[in-house]
């Protein structure tokens, strides 16, 4: 319960943010900006959530488990209360997209060249790492 009030209370910190800049919000965004919002939001997540360099960020919460994915690691929450909530929230990229995607929506609203930009990089990185996954795989295959 605590948590869905948190993100309440962070969605309207967003539309405040808007309001006090006295930025509309479209009446739609465009097919690109939801694009690149959804593969941006997909890879700032699993930056967050899964990558072993920000594996420090979560230690506070977290127990190391075992590897993951490529470049990724597995850690089970730890701790009570706050403390283990906000532990889930860190390691689940599921559960962290809402967060995410409500910033840079957010962003198309208040900054929307800036998002723009990095929401491209995000892309871009996503993209990336399907090519070398792609390719890896390939390799094996040939191999």
């Amino acid at each position: 319960m605590a948590a869905m009030a948190t993100f309440g209370a962070f969605a309207a910190v967003v539309v405040m943010a808007a309001a006090s800049l006295r930025k509309d919000a479209p009446e739609h965004f465009a097919l690109l900006d939801i694009g690149l919002t959804g593969v941006a939001t997909h890879k700032i997540t699993r930056i967050i959530t899964k990558d072993s360099v920000t594996s420090p960020l979560r230690a506070p919460f977290t127990r190391y488990k075992e590897p993951g994915g490529p470049a990724e690691v597995m850690e089970d929450v730890r701790g009570s209360g706050v403390k283990h909530a906000v532990g889930e929230l860190i390691t689940c990229p599921f559960c962290l997209s809402p967060w995410v995607a409500t910033a840079l929506t957010g962003g198309l609203v208040i900054a929307p060249r800036f998002t723009r930009a990095v929401t491209a990089v995000f892309s871009a990185v996503a993209l990336s790492d399907h090519l070398q996954l792609t390719y890896a795989k390939q390799q094996q295959a040939a191999g």
